[in-house]
């Protein structure tokens, strides 16, 4: 369910190509400062979104510097130093990662799960103490989210989407720290926009699977809910694109018209790069049968490091 919140890289200035590059080395440098080398192996291109747009309501100026790292030793890169938005997401990275997996081993308790859950379970000790109410939204609402997927007792898709909904949505607006016109209102948009982008995640994600998991006879939120007649993949699309294509790009509309109301120091066009271009970008490969996702964490690696 991660790495779809990635800018259209063909649309981006050179200085937002780097400036977006410089945020995502300065989040795994964040990660390795508050956690360590081995978690990482988590790094997921969403919690750079978050960096961006959190730092973006940061009235502290951005210190930036040259680095060498494992990947790049030969090559100094340019670094957004770690501050209060990429420890933030650095968090929200791991405690994403740990509690979903977590869930898996509670659901399934696989030995890859409970193998990942116990090399990450050591990290959940250097959470900040300022996200330990959020971890909790987290978990909970990982834990709903599975027994509705579970138990298959829901009856619309916005009921199966809110619990992830829910959680992007709260990972946003209680933001730890002091920003930009700072009040309920402006925290109200952050949490509007969260919500909206999780749900775009969630179906995303879901119509990325579905050819797949019918194909596995494996869960479909979208399979389950509007395939009463058991078509085959190609005319079960067709006959739900339109309405499936309106929720996700009404939540797409939702995030553009919620950014376009906050007040950013910085990064607005990198930020409306990913909402309005990077956003569409993924549901039409998505809706096209793009088989990118298998291969998805390596390519955008190489497309953006």
């Amino acid at each position: 369910m991660f790495g779809y919140v990635v800018p259209l890289k063909s649309e981006l200035k050179v200085k937002d190509f780097n400036q977006f590059r410089a945020y995502y080395c300065g989040l795994c440098f964040s990660i390795k400062k508050h956690f360590g080398n081995i978690p990482r192996m988590t790094l997921n291109y969403d919690m750079t979104f978050l960096a961006l747009l959190l730092d973006g309501l940061n009235p502290d100026k951005v210190k930036v510097e040259y680095k060498r790292c494992m990947s790049h030793p030969t090559n100094k890169k340019l670094v957004v130093l770690d501050n209060n938005a990429l420890s933030y997401a650095a968090n929200m990275n791991i405690s994403l990662v740990y509690f979903k997996i977590l869930d898996d081993v509670n659901d399934d308790n696989d030995l890859k799960s409970r193998t990942f859950a116990l090399g990450l379970s050591p990290y959940k000790k250097k959470f900040s103490k300022s996200i330990t109410h959020i971890n909790e939204i987290i978990k909970e609402n990982l834990s709903n989210l599975t027994k509705l997927e579970k138990s298959k007792n829901f009856t619309s898709i916005d009921e199966i989407c809110d619990p992830f909904s829910i959680i992007v949505g709260k990972i946003l607006e209680l933001y730890p720290h002091k920003i930009i016109d700072d009040s309920e209102e402006t925290r109200s948009k952050l949490y509007s926009l969260g919500y909206s982008l999780g749900k775009w995640i969630y179906l995303v994600d879901a119509l990325d699977d579905l050819k797949d998991d019918m194909e596995k006879n494996k869960f479909n939120p979208l399979n389950y809910l509007y395939n009463k007649d058991n078509l085959p993949y190609d005319k079960f699309f067709q006959t739900i694109k339109s309405r499936l294509e309106f929720s996700i790009l009404n939540s797409a509309c939702t995030c553009r018209d919620m950014l376009n109301e906050l007040s950013l120091e910085r990064n607005r066009e990198i930020l409306e790069n990913i909402v309005n271009l990077g956003l569409m970008d993924k549901y039409t490969n998505a809706a096209n049968g793009c088989k990118c996702k298998k291969n998805k964490k390596k390519d955008l690696h190489n497309a953006y490091i």
